[in-house]
């Protein structure tokens, strides 16, 4: 299908000039899953800004586009279904088509997936009712007519009096022609005749239209009823995802480890080539020991967290996250919740901080303070390296049934353990703190679709990089400060002491150490040492610079060569005292209290950002840190 010329008719005069280098500004308009993202990008290149609109936490994503005229500037606005806003980012939406935040959109693009367009010619009615000049986006047209569905083009071009584009975003097809009609903007008209004002007038407006447009209406998605009878069933849909759940988790191990194995080597044989090729000095051992083993003992957990992110934005793509929220609804509905709370609990299981963002779409206060007090129980992938060390190392690698050991077992525990006491005390703050009435839920399941692997590989990407900046930056700073607590303030070798009792002593004698031993009153019922401690106190800055402080704490202990990994080091009999450094009671109390605890700066941080207080963020803290000593507690009394 190929866009129509619009419909000869005088201008209006011209929106002020953009103030950024003179470029128009083009606000993106759309539902959720209409496309608009993958239009933005395919404009865009990929070259987005993002920041936050002047005094709110909602972001923003702005970027230049190419046109035949010149570079426009293109903002993305968070998805809306109706300009009637109930959620944060919603009110955010209007509130930049209104120009609230310093500057007015010149023209609006409305993203409309063309196999649902009566929603979205609704929403374009509401655009033209605040006077913007608008184009109608026609997004998977592709889909429309494998489907069997036909749109006159001309003719709805006709009707609304506006320009109509239809496009394929991820495969480029129409980009071309919308580039053109952005360049044309100025020529866009705003029509005189704007359907009425109530919801339900524009509704029937938007269905006039399309009776008098649509050819043959698209049938229904030939795979989407057929899934959806077993995946949306009250008991087999949950059971479903349990058992695919099960057997990620079990991949995990058994397709992540070879791989994870060449990580370790490489960077475990660049520490030792270091140590031998340069002369023994404080920087050697900042470079092999501080950074090398520090950060690389975090950096090989990359395939994993690769493999995690792969499943989740898989899920994401194909449809199944909006049937998982629809499930899982009828739970949140018991505890008070509703199906939106559930996107944004599963948001966090990648990190928490994306999670609580993604609880600006929750239109109840109540609810959205209760989605962000549970959210850091989700189990996000900074917890993974810890998770797979811990597991490896002290949980047996023996089948259970099937293909699944009790290694991949143990990790699907840990995974729902956090999810079912997130539930838990939703719940609770639900039924007390937070007690309240909870507003209707509505959602839209989109019909299943296979994701472009190309498009999946560039989200992964962007999330490993971000993990790799985060491993420059946070644990780079916490290993370099991790490894000076360890070295300082030293001793002198005293005659006949060998290299390996030196090193034991100038650890012992550390500020690391008495930075340690001077907590141990409150971890020592967990079977916690100062070393344990050294490392939950580093791990304030990141959950996972608990492995870089063990690998760094045991490299300095020495006399390890016949070891291989730090797992078999955290198992090995201490020299001076023959017991584990770690016992089995200890490490399964260490993955309760990290499966617990809130232990990460940048949750605090946004926490305190979104609810503009820091008496949240303080109780959050609070609350979990009771709740990660309690069940580290409990387990290691019943595994002793």
């Amino acid at each position: 299908m190929k866009s129509c010329a619009a419909p000869a008719e005088r201008p209006r005069d011209a929106a002020r000039p953009a103030d950024r280098g003179g470029r128009p500004l083009f606000a993106l308009v759309g539902s959720p899953n209409s496309g608009k993202t993958t239009l933005f990008n395919a404009l865009t290149g990929h070259r987005a800004r993002t920041g936050n609109y002047p005094g709110v936490t909602v972001e923003r994503r702005e970027g230049p586009a190419r046109t035949p005229g010149g570079e426009v500037e293109l903002l993305d606005l968070p998805g809306s279904y109706s300009l009637h806003a109930l959620a944060e980012d919603e009110r955010v939406a209007v509130a930049a088509l209104q120009g609230e935040y310093g500057r007015r959109p010149d023209a609006v693009l409305v993203v409309a997936d063309s196999t649902t367009l009566e929603r979205s010619l609704a929403l374009l009615a509401e655009v033209l009712a605040l006077g913007h000049r608008a184009c109608l986006v026609l997004t998977m047209v592709d889909e429309l007519k494998a489907r069997g569905g036909e749109l006159d083009l001309a003719r709805l071009q006709a009707e609304l009096r506006v320009p109509v584009v239809p496009v394929v975003g991820h495969r480029g097809l129409g980009i071309d022609d919308l580039r053109q009609r952005l360049a044309e903007w100025k020529s866009w008209t705003r029509p005189e005749l704007l359907p009425p004002d109530t919801p339900e007038a524009r509704f029937a407006w938007a269905d006039a239209i399309l009776a008098r447009c649509r050819r043959r209406r698209p049938g229904p998605h030939p795979w989407t009823r057929r899934l959806d009878a077993l995946l949306l069933h009250p008991v087999a849909g949950p059971l479903v995802f349990l058992v695919f759940v099960a057997a990620f988790f079990q991949a995990i191990f058994s397709w992540a480890g070879p791989v994870m194995d060449l990580f370790a080597g490489a960077l475990e044989g660049a520490a030792d080539w270091t140590l031998a090729t340069f002369p023994d000095s404080l920087l050697t051992r900042l470079l092999a020991d501080g950074i090398l083993r520090g950060v690389g003992a975090v950096v090989v957990f990359l395939p994993q967290i690769a493999l995690l992110f792969t499943v989740i934005l898989f899920l994401e793509a194909c449809g199944y996250m909006a049937r998982a929220a629809f499930v899982v609804d009828r739970l949140f509905g018991w505890i008070g919740l509703e199906g939106r709370c559930f996107v944004a609990l599963l948001s966090s299981y990648a990190c928490a901080v994306p999670g609580i963002l993604a609880t600006r779409t929750i239109p109840s206060p109540r609810d959205r303070l209760a989605t962000l007090l549970v959210a850091p129980f989700a189990t996000c992938s900074a917890r993974l390296p810890v998770y797979a060390l811990l597991i490896a190392a002290f949980i047996p690698d023996e089948r259970v049934f099937g293909p699944f050991t009790w290694q991949g077992l143990t990790l699907l525990g840990l995974y729902l353990a956090g999810g079912l006491t997130a539930v838990l005390f939703a719940a609770l703050f639900k039924r007390g703190l937070l007690r309240g009435a909870t507003l209707p839920f509505y959602l839209e399941l989109p019909p299943y679709r296979m994701p472009r692997l190309r498009v999946i590989a560039l989200q992964v990407w962007d999330r490993l990089w971000m993990f790799l900046r985060r491993a420059g930056t946070i644990i780079l700073g916490a290993s370099v400060l991790l490894w000076a607590l360890l070295t300082f303030p030293g001793i002198e070798r005293s005659p006949g002491q060998s290299e390996a009792e030196h090193r034991r002593e100038v650890l012992e004698h550390s500020y690391a150490a008495r930075l340690g031993k001077a907590v141990e009153p409150v971890f020592e019922p967990l079977g916690f040492d100062w070393r344990i401690n050294v490392g939950l106190i580093a791990s304030q800055a990141a959950r996972e610079v608990m492995v870089s402080t063990l690998a760094q704490v045991y490299a300095w202990e020495g006399d390890e060569e016949d070891l291989q990994g730090l797992g078999e080091i955290l198992r090995a009999p201490d020299p001076r005292t023959g017991r584990p450094r770690l016992a089995f009671p200890s490490a399964l109390a260490l993955l309760a209290w990290f499966a617990y605890s809130l232990q990460c700066v940048s949750t605090l941080a946004v926490l305190r950002r979104e609810t503009r207080s820091w008496k949240w963020p303080a109780f959050a803290f609070a609350y979990m840190f009771a709740t990660g000593w309690l069940a580290a507690w409990v387990v290691h009394t019943l595994a002793s």
